[in-house]
C-alpha cells in the first residue's frame, strides 16, 4: 500500500506544480471517450489512454492543419485532441490487421 501511496502523492504533486498538465490530460481522457464513443470498439481503458495519445498527437498537428470549426474557442482544444485520438485509433487497426 505504501507504493500506491507514493506513486500517488507523486501524481498529485506533479499535477500541483503544473495545472496545465491536469488540464491537458482531463481533455485527452474526453477525447478518447469520444473517439469510442464514435468509432466504437475497446474498453473504457484503452479508449481513456488513446485519448490521451491523442490529445498529444492534436496538438502537434493543429497548427499545421488549416481549418476552421464552427464551435466556441474553448472547445478546439477538445475538437483537436478527439480527432488526434480518432486517429491514434484508425492507425492501431491499421497495424493491427
Amino acid at each position: 500500500m505504501d507504493t500506491v501511496y507514493s506513486i500517488w502523492n507523486t501524481i498529485v504533486a506533479t499535477v500541483q506544480a503544473n495545472p496545465s498538465l491536469a488540464y491537458f490530460l482531463g481533455i485527452g481522457l474526453v477525447a478518447g471517450w469520444l473517439a469510442g464513443f464514435l468509432l466504437g470498439g475497446g474498453g473504457l481503458l484503452r479508449n481513456l489512454v488513446v485519448g490521451v495519445i491523442g490529445s498529444f498527437l492534436g496538438a502537434y498537428l493543429a497548427p499545421f492543419i488549416p481549418y476552421h470549426l464552427p464551435i466556441p474557442d474553448y472547445l478546439i482544444p477538445l475538437a483537436n485532441a478527439t480527432i488526434g485520438a480518432i486517429l491514434v485509433v484508425i492507425i492501431a487497426r491499421i497495424i493491427a490487421r
